[in-house]
């Protein structure tokens, strides 16, 4: 296999999901990147050992963060280091510690792998997103954060908790920044093709949108810190998009230039993945009152870019 994923942080919960996933999919060889370096080969050898089982003939290895040059020219990189959120924390209150984090990471990336997409998942997603963009200087097409992804997930299991279906035939977008002020789509969220508009009151449509703006912090109130099976497998979808160059439409936190009236900013919109990153920016016509709260969502992460200066 001669196709390389790198995880940086890959030691933490999101990070093995995402390894385990990568794996035992056989999509790659992977890379597990932690400043915890005998953690970091622990769990990849626990994963590397899980892929005869799986059927998977991928290579697994763990290195400490003095060691990313085992990282070398890989085709993906996933970002997934950073202070988890804990309970009472927002995500706001990660940023000046997490860029840092980036600051560091992201050189090391570069000098690495200067061909690679970057896939962020740290929060705050779409400042940290924007982020590495900057400092990588690598096109836009080439760094798209892990957030509707994850976003429309809860959103699907939500709904199709609410109308007992199958999650396999719910569609949704949420769009914006990734968090409180998102923007769960409901004229866009389907049940094998039908309007939820048709199947929920609005009243019970807003309660789900609602908890889906704050489904990490649901979570991160019930276990004690931010959540990893979900957003792990989330960033697998989109790696795996890329490397099968599949085309698949996901949405995705991506550098706007003037795309829904938007400007120099990451925020979470659908996206086309493909081989080379993000193959196209749909465009989908909203009301005045939906462009008005992703245009709410934007203020905010532009808020959190401008601390930092990125």
């Amino acid at each position: 296999m001669n196709r390389k994923v790198t995880v940086v942080g890959g030691a933490g919960n999101v990070g093995a999901t995402v390894a385990r996933a990568i794996a035992q999919k056989e999509l790659a060889d992977v890379v597990i990147v932690d400043i915890a370096d005998t953690k970091a080969a622990g769990v990849a050898l626990d994963i590397y050992q899980s892929c005869p089982i799986e059927g998977s003939a991928s290579r697994v290895i763990g290195v400490g963060t003095k060691d990313f040059s085992e990282s070398a020219n890989s085709d993906v990189v996933v970002i997934t280091s950073g202070v988890p959120r804990k309970p009472g924390m927002s995500r706001d209150d990660l940023l000046s510690v997490n860029y840092k984090i980036m600051q560091d990471v992201t050189a090391e990336i570069v000098k690495h792998s200067p061909n690679c997409i970057i896939v962020p998942v740290a929060n705050p997603l779409d400042a940290m997103s924007q982020a590495v963009f900057r400092l990588s200087k690598f096109p836009r097409e080439r760094v798209i954060g892990m957030a509707g992804v994850l976003d429309s997930a809860r959103m699907r299991a939500f709904l199709a908790e609410e109308l007992q279906v199958s999650p396999a035939d719910i569609s949704c977008f949420v769009l914006g920044g990734h968090g409180d002020t998102m923007v769960p789509l409901a004229r866009f969220s389907t049940v094998a093709g039908v309007p939820i508009t048709e199947l929920l009151s609005a009243e019970r449509i807003e309660a789900i949108s609602a908890r889906t703006a704050s489904g990490g912090a649901e979570i991160t109130k019930l276990v004690g810190t931010s959540a990893w099976y979900a957003p792990g497998a989330s960033a697998a979808a989109m790696v795996e998009a890329i490397l099968k160059d599949s085309r698949r439409v996901m949405p995705c936190s991506v550098y706007l230039e003037g795309e829904y009236g938007i400007n120099n900013l990451f925020v979470g919109v659908p996206v086309k993945l493909g081989a080379r990153g993000v193959e196209q920016i749909i465009e989908i016509s909203l009301t005045d009152v939906e462009r008005a709260a992703l245009h709410k969502s934007a203020a905010s992460v532009r808020e959190l870019v401008d601390v930092i200066k990125v």
